[in-house]
């Protein structure tokens, strides 16, 4: 694969490694955002879609992806700057991406995450989504766990405090059972939500080191750009498999009529459906970007970070009863993140410990030389 000519410095921008701190940092909170306003907003306009007489579970999950071409904007932007800049008179190079490897693992990721959407959807058509959010946050126990088999993420006594305390707290969410069962709905349907919203989690919790695990094998330089180019196979190919499940449950040809009953009228309908697509892209371009210029591990601390603020929304907007079985579980939940960030703030100051007694303990011969 290096026999193949290399990309000129004005095709490939800097390296993550290449960044300053700084500027490392700045980005990873603007990733972060835009994970954080598809992690909050999309479960909310996906419930809305429900609640509101929308029952086509395919065409919700072809949502999560669909709204791919969005990728192209900033990757055009990415290329209009390189072609500005480049001094040299060299072509520049519009795709980046040139490893089959890199390109199949790229589709299987997004076949798999066209999977899990199908699964979230089917469970947020069931469940409310305070509920599902507690559920959702019991992937970061998953995220953990294949991060150590994937990509040999190393843990402190507080990861795995953090671990435990997130997964009692969807097992006690799992114990309360139907408590907060939707007006019309048995319970077979409850709990068959219940399952494939764990299922989501599970699978989900696979899809973020597998990402990681890509960025780590692949032998390009990784950039940015390249990554949102990665971001865009995978979003394709969820969308294909979302797309093959609409044709065969006859979903296209069920939307027209959809938006004729939807509860909010027919033009705020579509405005729904277009919103979850930019919606849900903020969040899977923000989680690429996380995994980036983070960790997979960090990008579900991030996720379930947002939990009290999903399960505040819920109550507000939809009035979902919020019972004391939610109150112990988010409790717990908060618990294992403080438990989580006090441990990785303690691992960067014993790490920064070290850095330092090496740099003075590198000096030390130097300035005896000279005594």
């Amino acid at each position: 694969m290096h026999s193949q000519s290399s990309p000129t410095k004005h095709d490939q921008p800097p390296s993550n490694n290449a960044r300053n701190p700084t500027l490392q940092r700045v980005l990873l909170a603007f990733n972060s955002i835009l994970m954080s306003i598809g992690n909050c907003g999309g479960p909310l306009i996906l419930r809305l879609y429900f609640i509101h007489g929308g029952n086509r579970v395919w065409l919700s999950s072809w949502l999560f992806t669909g709204g791919w071409p969005i990728i192209l904007l900033p990757l055009a932007i990415s290329y209009i700057h390189r072609r500005r800049t480049a001094t040299d008179g060299t072509k520049t190079k519009l795709i980046f991406m040139r490893e089959p490897l890199l390109l199949l693992g790229s589709a299987v990721v997004g076949v798999l995450t066209g999977v899990d959407n199908y699964l979230f959807a089917y469970g947020m058509a069931r469940l409310p989504v305070s509920t599902s959010s507690l559920i959702i946050a019991s992937q970061l126990a998953f995220t953990a766990g294949f991060a150590y088999l994937l990509v040999k993420q190393k843990f402190t006594s507080y990861t795995v405090n953090a671990v435990v305390l997130l997964t009692m707290g969807g097992a006690i969410l799992a114990l309360h059972s139907s408590g907060d069962r939707p007006e019309g709905e048995t319970n077979g349907e409850y709990i068959a939500g219940f399952l494939m919203t764990l299922g989501a989690a599970v699978l989900y919790g696979l899809i973020l080191p597998l990402i990681e695990l890509m960025y780590k094998k692949t032998k390009q330089r990784l950039t940015y750009t390249l990554i949102l180019e990665i971001q865009l196979v995978m979003a394709i190919s969820g969308t294909l498999v979302c797309t093959i499940g609409m044709l065969i449950n006859n979903d296209f040809q069920a939307i027209a009529r959809e938006g004729r009953e939807f509860g909010l009228g027919s033009t705020k309908y579509y405005v729904v459906l277009v919103m979850s697509c930019i919606i849900w892209q903020c969040f899977f371009i923000g989680a690429v970007g996380v995994i980036f210029y983070s960790s997979s591990l960090f990008s579900g601390i991030v996720i379930a970070l947002l939990l009290p603020a999903v399960e505040i929304l819920a109550v507000v907007f939809f009035r979902e009863k919020f019972q004391v079985e939610k109150g112990v579980s988010l409790a717990l939940n908060l618990w294992g993140f403080v438990s989580y960030f006090y441990g990785e703030f303690k691992q960067t100051k014993k790490m920064k410990s070290k850095e330092l007694q090496k740099a003075q303990a590198s000096t030390t011969p130097i300035q005896n030389q000279n005594v």
